[in-house]
């Protein structure tokens, strides 16, 4: 009878400490990723390779190659896409509305090439001043005592893969300095990409071509 009594006892305990312990929420995968920042818009469109007017914004442009100039230190490149650095401007206060298909890219008069998203050109990303150890390595044993200094022309070219950490800072560079998309003050400024394999030395002629919230612009570009 005593232990029954305890033990009857012991049930209210047991569900008042169950009642008043919190229920955490599962996780969820709704997360937002980052914000895209965009560039620092320059101090006026003339500053610009070139700008044009569509409506009351102003769009200024340059071309930069297959170089990804961002604010760091570091200037990465990809073979696959060129760029073009934006930046719009307007009155005080105004805002305007920006789009991943309000660009296209017009080189030697060929059919445009319409932008690209940043991510698509992760793949191709590259410092062209980072040397992996293996390479320098290989390098240093090529040339040390007893050896030709002379690469094997019939060996087949090794490649080279930075580390993953590496890989993403790069990444997330580039996708800080792209163009912001949505809803935007103004001045905003940022990169936009066309899939291009051909050599800036090759391009005689480029037509960027703005149409957009804000109006039609046609800006000529010099490689």
């Amino acid at each position: 009878m005593i232990l029954a009594a305890v033990l009857c006892q012991g049930v209210p305990a047991q569900d008042a400490q169950s009642q008043a312990e919190p229920v955490q929420a599962a996780p969820t995968s709704d997360a937002k990723p980052p914000e895209i920042k965009g560039l620092p818009a320059r101090a006026t469109p003339a500053e610009y390779q070139t700008h044009a007017e569509a409506g009351a914004v102003t769009v200024a442009a340059e071309f930069t190659g297959h170089s990804v100039n961002t604010p760091g230190a570091v200037t990465l490149a990809t073979e696959d896409y060129v760029v073009v650095e934006v930046g719009l401007f307007g009155p005080p206060n105004a805002r305007v509305t920006l789009t991943e298909g309000d660009f296209s890219l017009r080189i030697n008069g060929k059919k445009p090439l319409l932008s690209q998203p940043y991510l698509m050109v992760f793949g191709s990303l590259k410092d062209p001043e980072w040397e992996s150890p293996e390479a320098v390595n290989e390098k240093k044993s090529s040339t040390s005592i007893g050896g030709s200094g002379q690469p094997d022309a019939s060996a087949i070219p090794r490649v080279y893969h930075p580390p993953i950490a590496l890989s993403r800072a790069w990444q997330q560079t580039v996708q800080k300095a792209a163009l912001p998309e949505g809803e935007r003050a103004l001045p905003s400024a940022g990169l936009i990409f066309f899939k291009y394999h051909g050599k800036s030395d090759d391009i005689d002629s480029m037509e960027l071509t703005y149409k957009g919230s804000a109006g039609k612009a046609v800006l000529k570009l010099h490689p």
